[in-house]
């Protein structure tokens, strides 16, 4: 049995005459190249077909840098998020400024044009906050007496009528409006020239037409105005529109309900009018002028009144007499008897 060497211990041609033989061929490649490039062909082959294991070398490469990439842009990308949302927040807050300051000038234009249709003089106000008492419908101004604020005056928006200055202070005022449960109005109906009073209603933020004929002149969505005739409001203004009506046989009076045209809870300026109440006096009841006109009886002893005396009836000799008696001609002393 031969013993054969393994074939990694074989011997052959030495090393030098092994790296002599290729760098040969190596410079006769690259001569061959150089001169006559024929070798373009197979350097394209050799790399179409070395791609695929180039690229599954570099996919280790790609992938680390994939990772550090993914991580970054998801830093970078939730940065970018909270500057985003903030500057959302800051635009948001200034677009709703902008808003507002573009509802309030609306407003004030409004407010501005109606001062100028208006035949008296007024005082733009705005409303400071509302009362305390959650019982009663009443709003705090920022005009008081030292503005020519007086009590009675009428407060109105754009629109129609808000309220009447109930409280003055010196730099503030309270106004009573016209939904609270306390508050009247004298009113006409625009179309039939109907008067009448409307009420507040208190929370519900209605107005009632009270004590009205079941056959009055009054429909669904007839306009009522100030009459005038309470020498508070001017007349024609706005109040409020009827919304329901309901007449039964049943009942003495109408059922009217109407709703405010002006701005009751929406605005935040509003017109103070500076006109002065112009109310008559009121005529003394009948009973006070027959208590006037009556003469008091005299009463005697034990509280019983006294007849009324009869005049006595004279002779025309006695009657001449109490005359000259009591005339003080008649008194002078006789000289020529003494």
């Amino acid at each position: 049995m031969e013993y054969s060497p393994p074939p990694l211990f074989k011997q052959g041609a030495s090393a030098r005459a092994k790296v002599v033989f290729f760098a040969l061929i190596a410079i006769s490649l690259l001569v061959v190249d150089a001169r006559m490039r024929t070798l373009a062909t197979i350097r394209q082959a050799v790399g179409s077909a070395l791609y695929p294991l180039q690229m599954v070398a570099l996919m280790p490469r790609d992938a680390a840098y994939m990772v550090s990439g993914y991580f970054s842009s998801l830093s970078a990308l939730q940065k970018e998020n909270d500057a985003l949302k903030r500057q959302q927040v800051a635009n948001a807050q200034a677009l709703q400024q902008g808003q507002q300051l573009l509802a309030e000038n609306e407003q004030l234009r409004k407010l501005l044009a109606a001062a100028e249709r208006l035949p008296v003089k007024s005082v733009m106000s705005e409303i400071l906050y509302d009362t305390r008492d959650a019982f009663t419908r009443k709003i705090v101004l920022d005009r008081g007496t030292r503005h020519g604020i007086a009590l009675g005056q009428p407060v109105i928006d754009d629109v129609g009528v808000v309220g009447q200055v109930t409280r003055v202070f010196p730099l503030t005022s309270e106004v009573t409006l016209l939904t609270d449960k306390d508050h009247a109005i004298s009113v006409q109906v625009l179309r039939s020239g109907v008067r009448s009073v409307a009420y507040g209603r208190g929370q519900s933020g209605a107005l009632d037409l009270r004590f009205m004929a079941p056959n009055a002149d009054i429909q669904k969505g007839d306009v009522l105005v100030t009459s005038g005739i309470d020498g508070v409001y001017p007349q024609g203004l706005s109040v409020a529109k009827v919304v329901r009506v309901e007449n039964k046989s049943s009942d003495a009076f109408a059922h009217i309900v109407c709703q405010p045209s002006a701005g009751i809870d929406r605005n935040k300026q509003l017109l103070i009018l500076l006109a002065e109440a112009k109310s008559a006096p009121r005529p003394e009841p009948e009973g006070a002028k027959d208590k006037k006109e009556k003469p008091v009886k005299k009463t005697g002893r034990g509280g019983v009144p006294e007849p009324a005396k009869e005049p006595v009836k004279q002779s025309g000799k006695e009657a001449v007499k109490a005359v000259s008696v009591n005339n003080p001609i008649t008194q002078r002393p006789n000289r020529a008897g003494r």
